[in-house]
């Protein structure tokens, strides 16, 4: 397997530097050609992460097992932060020098689709037999019309992991509701606990449970309407969630320092036992599980609301942002068998162990084999996502509006989370986002 250093480029002030800056990100993001110097097959895999090998090991070790048992291609991965990243690819998609198969935000992926810069997937899944191994509401998903533009990279299992020794030694129940939950963090905060461990601190998007609350005050029925213009994020529906977020913050329930603190540390506060609740998904799973406080955790899919909109009982279980292949991969027929036998792999009862293996649920209907000792962190999250009555957005909110919008959204919660926005400020700042969307 071949890695391929990310480049980081400066922000740039002379129209010389730009061109060159651009030419830098189209050398580092195009196809390669079908064959490398030792007479494999190439194939060029981009990602969202700068270090997938320690960020990403699920992918990573899907690649290394491909390779292993497809000794006559290479697969030379590539990544950067997601920001950078679909910069990158949208810079790329303008030059046809797109990578050839990459991670990318759904609406990303539907503006290029409609470009025709992607390639149908339709044919090559229906070769494959793969098409009745993902779930209805996947290709769904992933679909415009009769084209398959997208297939699931990972699955997207959200919610609050909780460590139930910490409550029960503070004399907190296990909450459900979102006023248990205020009155959690009203008596934790008394004793210096943070209920709820978060960090803006570069990674703004991690704000994956109140996402999930978008969706119990009926951000489903809506976000059609939001991205045409005949509906408003300034609501009163999504102004009693943000005053909730209020709440939670006037209640003491979030860390000093959430506006310092990365993800990773956010999930170090958990794991050390410094923190009741950690926002997060199942690919912390691993982490937890190394942990010394895995005996002692919960997965809760987070409050239901008296005042919501719609269905309460639900859990963010939906792919996560897709893999699209690039169109010119179509025109190369080894590139296109390569990419294939890529696809047909990562898809795979076996690539699909792999991924349970290292922390994350399967993406296709693959019924996975947990150690209920060695996984108790992940199968708690996976038992979570299965419990009676339970059901699932189609797609987490933010994977369905374009990217400025998206981190309007992130920017907005966690504005209000830190005290910096009132709730209608931070309705107002996405409103914006998507009213320039439209221009």
């Amino acid at each position: 397997m071949r890695s391929t250093a990310p480049r980081v480029l400066g922000r740039v002030l002379i129209a010389a530097a730009g061109v060159a800056a651009s030419a830098l990100i189209l050398a580092g993001c195009g196809s390669a050609g079908s064959g490398s110097s030792d007479g494999k097959t190439e194939i060029t895999l981009s990602m969202q992460n700068p270090d997938v090998k320690s960020a990403d090991p699920a992918t990573w070790a899907i690649v290394e097992a491909f390779e292993k048992a497809n000794p006559d291609i290479d697969v030379t991965v590539s990544g950067e932060a997601v920001a950078e990243h679909l910069q990158k690819l949208s810079v790329a998609a303008q030059s046809d020098t797109l990578p050839d198969v990459f991670w990318v935000y759904k609406s990303t992926a539907e503006e290029m689709q409609k470009a025709g810069k992607l390639l149908d997937l339709a044919p090559v899944l229906k070769d494959l037999d793969l098409t009745d191994k993902f779930p209805a509401s996947t290709i769904r998903n992933f679909s415009e019309g009769d084209v398959i533009y997208g297939v699931p990279y990972q699955g997207l299992l959200t919610g609050l992991w909780v460590n139930k020794k910490i409550l029960s030694d503070n004399g907190v129940d296990m909450p459900t509701t979102f006023d248990d939950l205020v009155e959690a963090a009203k008596t934790l905060h008394a004793k210096g606990i943070t209920t709820i461990s978060d960090g803006a601190n570069q990674s703004a998007f991690s704000v994956w449970s109140f996402l999930t609350m978008l969706d119990r005050f009926g951000y489903g029925d809506v976000v059609d309407g939001l991205l045409d213009g005949s509906e408003q994020y300034t609501n009163d529906d999504f102004l009693r969630l943000y005053q909730h977020i209020d709440e939670l913050r006037k209640a003491g329930a979030f860390a000093s320092n959430v506006s310092t603190q990365t993800y990773q540390q956010a999930v170090d506060q958990f794991t050390s036992g410094n923190a009741a609740m950690l926002d997060a998904g199942v690919w912390a799973s691993s982490a937890i599980q190394e942990s010394d406080i895995v005996s002692d955790i919960a997965f809760w899919q987070g409050p239901q609301f008296a005042d919501g909109v719609g269905e309460q009982n639900i859990i963010m279980n939906v792919a996560s942002a897709p893999f699209a292949v690039s169109n010119k991969v179509g025109d190369d027929k080894k590139k296109l068998a390569a990419v294939t036998k890529f696809l047909d792999f990562y898809y795979s009862d076996d690539a699909q162990q792999i991924l349970v293996d290292n922390g994350q649920p399967p993406v296709t209907t693959y019924q996975a084999h947990v150690d209920p000792t060695k996984q108790s962190a992940l199968k708690a999250a996976l038992d979570a996502a299965t419990a009676n009555g339970v059901t699932s957005p189609e797609s987490q909110p933010d994977l369905l509006v374009p990217t400025p919008v998206a981190n309007a959204m992130y920017d907005s919660i966690y504005g209000v989370i830190q005290g910096q926005l009132t709730p209608e400020a931070a309705l107002e700042l996405v409103q914006k986002a998507l009213d320039a969307n439209r221009q």
